[in-house]
């Protein structure tokens, strides 16, 4: 299969080569109720410098999300347009790549390969970054959809040496990135203990998400090592954690010399 063109990959490994920290934008498109608020809103965000955007959720219709990727791409084609995909059903070839997520937490034979299977030819006819993901999900209080629609049991929040063996399988497997997230809307993010202790360990860019709705939540996922934090649910109710998450990295990066 011939190289592809990897601007997305290549951001993401210099941000992580460079000790440079980055934040994502969760948008599940079925949850985007006004086209006119959320058009202000990416306005908003594109004054704020923000890195990624990921699309995705547990329902999501195709559709839908090619036309909220269209309005991401009228106000800021440079902002990395990302899929999170909840099936491959959810597949569309206008973002700008794909979280290819193997849920190797779960023993959910559909979600650790099967899904992947399903949509992989359409994967080689795209112009599409693939970042082949080590998705692990964590227990953060409450059953979330990710736990339903997959079926499987998310990781003990307490048990680090349990996280870090499932993240050394998925790197020892070449898994090139790994997500631990405690779901949309959790009550609790993913520990500092499980972020360090795969930290300390893996070298692969790190992402972290779910339960992140406040400044202090983000300022002790950085600090344990996350090198992408994703904002989702937060950022609905108050899109001004976004902003305020942004300007906290600006300065984190500027006091690293990294900016």
């Amino acid at each position: 299969m011939k190289m592809k063109h990897s601007p997305v990959t290549d951001k993401i490994l210099s941000n992580y080569q460079e000790g440079r920290k980055a934040v994502a934008w969760l948008i599940d498109p079925d949850k985007v109720a006004n086209k006119v608020d959320f058009h202000a809103q990416l306005e908003k965000a594109k004054r704020t410098n923000l890195d990624f955007i990921f699309i995705g959720g547990s329902l999501v219709e195709n559709n839908f999300s090619k036309e909220i990727i269209s309005m991401i791409k009228e106000i800021d084609a440079s902002i990395p347009v990302i899929l999170f995909p909840g099936n491959a059903n959810q597949f569309t070839p206008e973002a700008d790549a794909i979280l290819f997520l193997s849920l190797i937490s779960g023993r959910n034979p559909e979600f650790l390969i099967g899904q992947h299977v399903t949509v992989a030819p359409l994967l080689a006819k795209s112009k599409m970054e693939v970042l082949p993901t080590g998705y692990m999900l964590v227990d953060g209080g409450i059953t979330t959809s990710v736990n339903y629609i997959s079926q499987t049991i998310p990781l003990p929040n307490d048990k680090p040496e349990l996280a870090l063996a499932t993240a050394l399988a998925g790197s020892f497997l070449g898994l090139k990135y790994f997500y631990l997230d405690a779901g949309s809307g959790a009550q609790i993010p993913v520990s500092s203990s499980i972020i360090q202790a795969i930290k300390g360990q893996i070298d692969a860019p790190l992402i972290v998400g779910g339960g992140l709705n406040t400044l202090d939540k983000v300022k002790s996922s950085f600090k344990a090592g996350a090198d992408i934090i994703v904002i989702g649910n937060g950022a609905e109710k108050n899109l001004s954690l976004l902003t305020e998450v942004l300007e906290y990295v600006h300065v984190l990066n500027l006091s690293l010399n990294i900016n």
